[in-house]
């Protein structure tokens, strides 16, 4: 295990500054997710930290040493791809060893560190198997295991259940933390799907347009978002926000001009208690059945706002409701997007 750290690193391709400076520390052992857009710089993150791209300024280091300048060979580090990247023509067992031979390690050391990775990842009855005769999820455990027998100080993952269907997306997710739990590895993984990111690692580190918006954990991140780019990509469905002036008896503090709250926290019709505020009347435009909730999709003069409700509720196309949701669920931000803090 090692800590991780990007000191001022910046990236610039040609004319595009695609990171302008990251500074982020990953302790030794920590799960670290990289999360964003298409195009956000997570994965040129990643590929720096490997050494398959270069810095145009700044510092890596990997376990208290520079590393900018060390080939990747010699960083202590491995990666899981997105593709694979298995060798065709090789079993099972001959990719695992690859790593292994290109070190020039002896035969009895490299057999004994496969027979642990294919234990480890449920493999040893496929060693025989060539990547064609295996199924999605076999061989992405195989390029885990292929990363994981040059015993890293530090595992890489690049959107690695991409390629994957819904159905294994969850199964693989579950090895992968059954995984960190046996190893205790740092682990960096970058991924657009937020669900892997709150499900997976211990923190959540948002880039946008190269930028770190925010770090922190899963629930942290989501419970107190520091900017309205964080409050809309983590949450699924995204956060509801509306104009400040649309609010209804609400104490807007200084400086906001957007208000923000989450479909989970709107009542549609609901109680007129002193503890609501009346966001206002929509018109439902889309009701989306998901079986133990519905997502109610509604018009709000020129704002479109989503409410999240249990079961199957009544609401039909075309229905006009009062959207509503609890003071204590407001999020309050200025005109740069950054949060306003109320205390709350």
């Amino acid at each position: 295990m090692a800590n991780v750290e990007f000191r001022n690193v910046s990236k610039v391709f040609g004319t595009n500054t695609i990171i302008p400076a990251l500074n982020l520390n990953i302790e030794s052992g920590e799960f670290v997710a990289l999360v964003g857009p298409s195009g956000c710089g997570k994965s040129t993150c990643l590929r720096m930290l490997a050494g398959l791209e270069e810095p145009t300024t700044g510092s890596i280091f990997i376990g208290g040493h520079d590393v900018t300048d060390v080939s990747p060979k010699n960083r202590g580090v491995s990666m899981v791809f997105q593709s694979y990247a298995l060798y065709p023509h090789m079993t099972v067992h001959d990719n695992l060893a690859f790593p292994l031979r290109m070190a020039k390690l002896a035969a009895n050391e490299i057999e004994k560190c496969i027979q642990e990775v294919a234990a480890m990842l449920d493999l040893s009855d496929l060693l025989a198997r060539k990547p064609a005769q295996l199924s999605g999820g076999q061989k992405q455990r195989v390029a885990m295991g292929r990363a994981l027998v040059r015993k890293p100080k530090v595992l890489l993952f690049d959107e690695p259940l991409s390629n994957l269907d819904a159905q294994l997306r969850v199964r693989v997710r579950s090895e992968i933390a059954a995984l960190h739990e046996r190893i205790k590895s740092t682990i960096v993984y970058v991924t657009h799907d937020q669900v892997e990111a709150m499900t997976l690692a211990d923190r959540i580190a948002i880039l946008n347009k190269g930028s770190l918006e925010q770090a922190g954990p899963p629930l942290e991140v989501y419970g107190r978002p520091q900017t309205r780019f964080v409050a809309s990509f983590i949450g699924t469905p995204p956060m509801n926000f509306v104009k400040a002036s649309s609010l209804h008896g609400a104490q807007v503090p200084n400086g906001t001009t957007t208000v923000g709250f989450r479909p989970e926290a709107t009542e549609l019709d609901g109680s007129d208690s002193r503890s609501m505020i009346k966001i206002g009347t929509g018109r439902v435009t889309l009701v989306e059945p998901l079986g133990s909730t519905t997502h109610i999709h509604l018009r709000l003069g020129e704002e479109a706002v989503v409410a999240e409700a249990r079961g199957t509720p009544l609401q039909r196309l075309g229905d006009e409701l009062v959207v509503s949701t609890e003071r204590r669920s407001l999020f309050f931000f200025d005109a740069r997007g950054m949060r306003i803090d109320t205390g709350v």
